[in-house]
């Protein structure tokens, strides 16, 4: 078995081989004020450079995510937050420090001669635009077993962050679904994407780092007293800690017709026109041939269809938990703590069926079915579990592709009263700034980069935006290029 990192990526290891390094002066170290980042080249190879408490550091400019300029995002302190996801950076080590990336960013030399920032690139990592962190495997003789339901963002968090904090223990992670962990984002915002083009990890990854996966294995029952699930297959799987992280499953239509040939759960055509039907819903959907003709609505209009696509919620996978001790809501939901910890011993919840205290809202209990988020409910989970006590204070952040435009969102608006908006919705360029008790609470973005990382990083920090603030013809806290 190979264990290589694919092209593109290089190892905590990699990048602490020594051999020749290119050395290029980047600019004048008048160029850069403390607080300050821009965009430099070094043998055609874009990097990003920061002074950051009088220190300059250099690390790759291109989030590990989707590849965004972080050039063009947000710096604060000792990190930059991508302009386009969110995702965030160490400015010093390049390592990842906040959710939907997975990877870390290669780090650079710096140093000051004569008033001039020279910039030294190890030739081996000029092609490598990620990191992965050192991770380590199980360890002979460690018979204590982690066994994590559902192969989505949580639990592929979890296993990596276990590892990366050298668990030397077995780590099983259950799913359903024929994939391995793979991107669910890209299913509604990309058209014909293949399987193997969204993996997050491939196969030779999980066998390097000893994680075990199952494919096509679900959950039936789990018994917490004696710390077992059985499975669909009739095996029974031991645990010591759990991770329940299966996530939710689209709902369906309860009409006539739902189960005609053509009708889709999830595909998002963005090159087409949307036509909106408000204040109504579907009645009826009548076929021929087994086939979806037309769908009937409630206010008697019946629209020509030749695919349907539902996207109307969804509900949670836990049906095998009803007959537990584990605590759920009336919409089936688990409710866990700060920690990810559900009411019974050694059992954590992450991802989409979790319901937990959001930090940014006063800890007040909610759901957010999102990547980014789960992403990090899975790193709590596992810091949690090895008794390295870390709450959860992880900013929302979401993102929607709508014919051909990226709307950006960040915080918790509900219960929002009143609006501030910068820029012009006709324009399609905009700032929409959510306020309650006089303070911001929630941002969305179109246009308007890297306002939304500003807010998000603000929040994230602990720093109220106020009202007047807001309202503030001064957006200069917004580091807008």
């Amino acid at each position: 078995m190979s264990t290589k990192p694919p092209r593109g990526e290089l190892t905590d290891s990699d990048s602490e081989n020594p051999s020749e390094e290119l050395t290029e002066v980047v600019c004048l170290e008048s160029d850069l004020q403390d607080g300050q980042m821009m965009e430099v080249e070094v043998g055609h190879h874009g990097v990003l450079l920061t002074r950051s408490g009088g220190k300059y550091s250099a690390i790759g400019n291109q989030c590990t995510h989707y590849g965004a300029p972080l050039s063009k995002g947000f710096i604060s302190g000792n990190r930059v937050r991508c302009p386009w996801h969110g995702s965030c950076f160490n400015v010093h080590t390049g390592d990842l420090e906040e959710y939907p990336g997975i990877d870390c960013l290669p780090c650079h030399k710096v140093h000051i001669q004569n008033s001039k920032v020279y910039v030294s690139i190890n030739k081996k990592t000029l092609r490598q635009e990620k990191r992965t962190k050192r991770m380590g495997t199980a360890v002979p003789g460690v018979t204590h077993t982690v066994l994590l339901l559902g192969g989505g963002a949580a639990s592929l968090s979890c296993a990596e962050t276990l590892r990366q904090e050298n668990f030397g223990g077995r780590i099983i992670m259950v799913t359903r679904e024929d994939l391995l962990p793979y991107d669910k984002t890209r299913l509604s915002k990309v058209m014909n994407v293949e399987s193997d083009s969204i993996l997050m990890r491939r196969m030779e990854f999980f066998h390097q780092y000893d994680i075990e996966v199952w494919l096509r294995k679900e959950a039936l029952s789990v018994d917490t007293d004696k710390k077992t699930v059985t499975f669909d297959d009739g095996s029974v799987q031991s645990y010591d800690q759990l991770l329940i992280s299966t996530g939710c499953r689209a709902k369906g239509l309860d009409v006539p017709g739902m189960n005609l040939g053509n009708i889709k759960m999830l595909e998002t055509p963005e090159d087409r026109n949307v036509k909106f039907y408000m204040n109504d819903s579907v009645t009826e959907i009548r076929g021929v041939n087994g086939k979806v003709k037309e769908v009937v609505l409630k206010s008697g209009k019946v629209i020509p269809a030749e695919v349907l696509i539902v996207g109307i919620g969804t509900m949670p996978n836990s049906e095998y938990l009803k007959d537990t001790k584990i605590q759920m809501t009336s919409k089936n939901f688990v409710n866990v703590d700060k920690y990810m910890h559900t009411n019974v011993p050694d059992v954590f919840c992450g991802g989409d069926l979790a319901m937990f205290p959001l930090a940014i809202a006063k800890n007040r209990m909610v759901n957010i079915g999102h990547w980014q988020m789960a992403q990090a409910q899975g790193r709590i989970v596992a810091l949690n579990m090895l008794n390295k006590t870390t709450e959860l204070n992880s900013v929302p952040f979401y993102w929607t592709v709508l014919v051909g435009k990226t709307i950006r969102y960040t915080g918790y608006g509900e219960g929002y009263t009143e609006l501030v908006i910068k820029g012009q919705f006709e324009d399609r360029k905009f700032l929409a700034l959510y306020i309650k008790d006089e303070e911001v609470i929630a941002a969305a973005g179109l246009n308007f980069d890297p306002a939304v990382s500003a807010v998000a990083e603000r929040l994230a920090t602990g720093k109220v935006i106020t009202k007047d603030e807001a309202q503030s013809d001064d957006l200069s806290w917004l580091q807008l290029s």
